[in-house]
């Protein structure tokens, strides 16, 4: 195991600060960083940490708690503030605050499609686009997880139903019922790794963002972002992109697809034996797949 030197800080943003955590010192002559983009809405950088592995292809991985969530949590309420256009804009900021001219993207679940809408801005100096695990669409997304919940133990969605109907989704029998979806269609590796439960945690403890834009679960959006859909600007996209699934992923292989379809000469990558999180599930496999199509637009 290689370990590297980590460098952490806050970059002022919005009158708040946005943290940041940067793994390796320096990129090898020709290879370019890799900024990573985590999920939620809501949740914070903990789980993609599997990907600091990246730092041993020689290239720094760069990742930040998005404002609002994790390490750049703030102590007021602000349900106004969490944005799709905030947090495009928060890219931009980091990307300047930290010199980050030419970077390799990846963004995971809400990350990816963060990343989706920050593409359609055309930015500058993106070389690739990891797309992992995320839709394009939250109508497309909730149509998909309705068809998972299906497949659950009758008396579990039963569960999930009543209490979703009777609006008590921060009951016990809800979370304990969720609990079931999660294990079959978010992260496999049961009990979850450190680093994983570590995200859930926080998110838990600021849970502000991902109730505001999401709702209270993966598969019960009611959040701001329930009619968000950049399918019809997909095509807009014109940078090398990866896209990467799982065979048990809440991100179905219709949903990732839709993406790979939608983006012009994109890849797309379908670990067997993950569901929502390859990157923690199939690590090495995901690490090595990820290595290699990022490498080869460090030119």
């Amino acid at each position: 195991m290689i370990t590297h030197p980590i460098q952490e800080g806050y970059i002022p943003f919005k009158g708040y600060k946005t943290w940041y955590r940067i793994v390796g010192e320096k990129e090898e002559p020709g290879k370019l960083p890799l900024l990573c983009l985590h999920g939620g809405p809501g949740a914070c950088h903990d789980y993609l940490e599997s990907l600091d592995a990246m730092a041993n292809t020689g290239r720094r991985v760069i990742y930040y708690d998005q404002l609002g969530c994790g390490n750049s949590h703030i102590d007021e309420s602000k349900p106004d503030m969490w944005t799709v256009p905030l947090y495009v804009e928060e890219i931009n900021v980091v990307r300047m605050a930290l010199g980050l001219d030419r970077i390799h993207l990846l963004g995971q679940s809400w990350g990816g499609m963060l990343a989706m809408e920050y593409m359609i801005s055309q930015p500058q100096g993106v070389a690739s686009l990891t797309i992992a695990s995320s839709p394009a669409s939250m109508v497309q997304w909730v149509e998909e997880a309705n068809k998972l919940r299906q497949q659950l133990p009758p008396q579990i969605e039963a569960a999930l139903l009543k209490n979703e109907t009777a609006g008590t989704t921060d009951s016990v029998e809800y979370q304990t019922a969720m609990i079931e979806f999660y294990n079959r269609h978010v992260c496999r590796m049961v009990p979850n790794p450190e680093y994983v439960q570590r995200s859930f945690a926080k998110m838990a403890e600021y849970p502000e963002v991902y109730q505001t834009m999401n709702g209270p679960s993966e598969f019960y959006v009611i959040g701001t972002l329930k009619n968000w859909d950049v399918r019809p600007q997909l095509g807009e996209i014109h940078v090398p992109t990866l896209v990467t699934s799982g065979k048990y992923d809440e991100a179905t292989p219709v949903i990732a697809s839709t993406v790979h379809q939608g983006i012009p000469g994109s890849q797309w990558m379908l670990f067997e034996n993950s569901s929502h999180m390859a990157h923690v599930e199939e690590v090495n496999r995901y690490v090595q797949v990820l290595s290699d199509f990022i490498s080869q637009y460090d030119g």
